[in-house]
């Protein structure tokens, strides 16, 4: 009598042909491709299951943010508000220091710079190359920046603008090898030339005699001279001040007072002719192209 159902290859048989076609499939993707065409299109597939799994995660983040306990938001708002109270105070007082200056600064006959324009910029990228420092921001003409334009940040001189991009612009620091700043010592007014050393916490002033009256922990600031640079902003204080016998110059070492290997937020200025009107394109002839803004800014 025949069976009912015929009796196929036996379960070790289909095994072996089941692995046999999947070693030949993954050599074949392996080596010939064969199947990205169809990864893709599976990965297309999969992509919606991925975000409705991760969607509950998402709705009890926002539903935790939005049920935040009203008493952390009570104590948040009061810390927030002695913030505010001391920050007053300390504007108040700077107001009162800045009239003072003001006054001081129209009996020497020294300009002074009340109305320059500023604005934030954030850092978007690092120079990768450790012999070049340099920082991408997120400004560029479109906001008014210029080749050689000054950059600081709330602690002191960052560098200058090195070339200028439309919505994005790149800085080179005060700590490169290829830049110099004039500076003056704020104690005595001696006037030198901070250049960059290739490392990030260390300027040098060069062309300095033994006999300068320097003193470690000396501050350096902007002398204005260039024409680039606002005078009195902050830039570095001494660290190093030796001599050795036979030699003309002094070995004169300085430490930016800007931490440049955690900058975030830089601050851009401008002119203070132009503090009082929007920029839309950059100076002609006042600014030099990438040049000056590499090298120096000129000799005291």
């Amino acid at each position: 009598m025949k069976p009912l159902f015929g009796r196929g290859p036996s379960l070790q048989l289909r095994l072996f042909f089941t692995v046999l076609v999947s070693v030949a499939c993954i050599v074949a993707d392996a080596r010939f491709h064969l199947f990205d065409s169809s990864r893709v299109y599976m990965n297309s597939l999969v992509s919606p299951l991925i975000y409705l799994a991760n969607l509950p995660k998402q709705l009890v983040g926002g539903v935790r943010t939005q049920f935040r306990s009203r008493e952390s938001l009570m104590d948040e708002n009061d810390q927030l508000q002695q913030q505010l109270f001391l920050v007053r105070g300390e504007l108040l007082r700077l107001q009162q220091l800045t009239q003072e200056n003001q006054r001081l600064h129209q009996l020497l006959g020294s300009p002074i710079n009340l109305d320059a324009r500023k604005m934030v910029a954030q850092i978007m990228a690092v120079d990768s190359d450790p012999f070049v420092h340099q920082v991408v921001i997120d400004k560029g003409t479109l906001n008014g920046v210029y080749d050689g334009q000054p950059v600081l940040n709330d602690q002191g001189v960052v560098g200058q603008v090195l070339s200028v991009g439309k919505t994005t612009s790149r800085v080179l620091l005060i700590t490169d090898a290829s830049h110099a700043l004039p500076v003056r010592i704020a104690r005595n007014d001696i006037r030198a030339i901070a250049s960059g050393t290739g490392s990030i916490d260390e300027l040098e002033l060069k062309n300095i005699t033994r006999n300068a009256d320097i003193q470690e922990g000396d501050l350096l600031v902007t002398s204005g001279l260039g024409g680039r640079f606002p005078m009195g902003y902050p830039v570095a204080r001494i660290t190093r001040f030796a001599y050795e016998e036979g030699k003309p110059f002094a070995e004169v070492k300085a430490k930016p007072l800007a931490e440049l290997d955690r900058l975030r937020y830089l601050l851009l200025l401008w002119p203070a002719d132009q503090g009082k009107q929007p920029i839309l394109a950059a100076p002609s002839a006042a600014m030099s192209t990438a040049s000056a803004a590499t090298t120096t800014e000129g000799s005291p």
